[in-house]
């Protein structure tokens, strides 16, 4: 005779019982949790590749006309060469997406880290009002630089969500086991 062994799965809210229907609202509750992975480390990927393009040359004369023009950042130039400025850029975007990425272990700090990127992308947003040619017979038709920038709209609000998310987080606790 052979003994059959049951090995307990305990459910979590993320599983459903084999037998349970897939219903509108289970499949909408995945879809939020893996748009919600994809906005999160899909910044992280973003923010992270991005600051280190800024290590290279070509990418150091390619931020230099956006930051030279900015009222906001041209004072920088004053201070730190092209290429140290945009290390220290690199640097800065690098940093604000691991603080994002460890917002499963720690939510005030990825907090800063979206803190760090709403920055980065409100400074980027406005170099579509301040770089010359930014735009080309008026505002509304983008030049290749205004493609390029445009899309920090969109990455600005994935950092305002991770912000939102991480506060959200840091101030629940985790139940004991």
């Amino acid at each position: 005779m052979s003994s059959t062994k049951f090995i307990h799965i305990p459910r979590t809210r993320h599983t459903r019982a084999p037998s349970q229907p897939v219903t509108a609202g289970t499949a909408a509750h995945a879809a939020t949790v893996a748009g919600q992975f994809a906005v999160r480390y899909g910044l992280v990927v973003v923010l992270a590749w991005i600051g280190a393009l800024k290590y290279f040359p070509y990418e150091a004369a390619a931020i230099q006309p956006l930051i030279a023009h900015s009222p906001l950042l041209s004072w920088l130039y004053g201070i730190f060469n092209v290429r140290t400025l945009s290390d220290a850029l690199g640097s800065a975007e690098i940093t604000a997406a691991l603080l994002i990425a460890v917002r499963p272990i720690w939510p005030r700090v990825s907090a800063v880290g979206s803190v760090f990127a709403v920055l980065i992308f409100c400074s980027t947003i406005s170099f579509l009002f301040t770089t010359p040619g930014a735009t080309v017979g008026g505002f509304g038709l983008l030049s290749a630089t205004g493609s390029f920038l445009i899309k920090d709209i969109v990455l600005l609000g994935g950092a305002l969500w991770t912000l939102g998310d991480s506060l959200g987080a840091g101030g629940r606790t985790r139940p004991t086991t």
